[in-house]
């Protein structure tokens, strides 16, 4: 018996990052119905029944918290906010709107997909089976990375990469020039539920410098920002 395909409401006014995240959340197993605005997005729960909404703090036609607010007294929908602005999240985490979790952009498609299971979980919900998600071959100076195929390289040579050290290069190159915090990158290469010491990535880090670097006590990829975190510069 095929398991239940849950509907997911997206909000964002970004045609190319709703259209990116639409793909992988179908690609992922869910339903998906974007809008670019408030307007659109309450005409869609009037006529669909959906299992979790996912909104944009700052819309063209309203807030994404007022939204918030219309969304749970229609459908009582779990709502995943999505922000790029560090001001907003005290009045995000505060949940006197209703909202049940919170995202800074920018973000890896992995940690959108663990926040979309956690929460739906969380609800009450069975989450349906994940599959596998397509993502395209990347560049960043003179490295290379294929997802599907997990095959990396430097100016054309092989890297040998362990499964995190992967992990943790394909996010920096999705990001260069960047500043990450330990706490961003441990989230999203880690996961939100990991409750672990963040020594285990420095510990990856220095692993993925002795790959990539020409010299790795003096690194030229992999910076070190004293007091932020860490910053890949191609």
């Amino acid at each position: 018996m095929d398991m239940p395909t849950h509907r997911v409401l997206l909000v964002d006014d970004d045609p190319l990052i709703c259209k990116g995240l639409k793909f992988n959340l179908e690609q992922a197993g869910y339903q998906v119905a974007t809008a670019s605005t408030a307007h659109t997005a309450r005409e869609l729960t009037e006529r669909q029944l959906f299992d979790l909404a996912i909104l944009d703090i700052g819309l063209p036609d309203d807030n994404g918290l007022d939204l918030c607010r219309a969304l749970k007294e229609q459908q009582n929908l779990p709502v995943i906010f999505l922000t790029a602005r560090r001001r907003e999240l005290d009045e995000i985490v505060g949940l006197e709107v209703g909202g049940d979790d919170y995202i800074t952009k920018p973000f890896s498609v992995d940690l959108l997909l663990a926040h979309v299971r956690a929460l739906i979980r969380r609800s009450g919900k069975t989450t349906p089976q994940p599959r596998a998600i397509v993502t395209k071959p990347i560049s960043a100076g003179p490295f290379t990375l294929d997802r599907i195929k997990h095959v990396a390289a430097k100016n054309d040579i092989s890297l040998e990469l362990a499964p995190r050290e992967f992990d943790l290069l394909h996010f920096f190159m999705s990001y260069p020039e960047r500043a990450f915090t330990t706490d961003e990158l441990v989230e999203n290469i880690w996961g939100v539920e990991y409750q672990g010491e963040h020594q285990v990535l420095y510990v990856q880090i220095r692993s993925l410098r002795e790959k990539i670097e020409d010299d790795p006590a003096h690194p030229r990829h992999i910076v070190t920002l004293r007091g932020v975190g860490y910053k890949f510069v191609p």
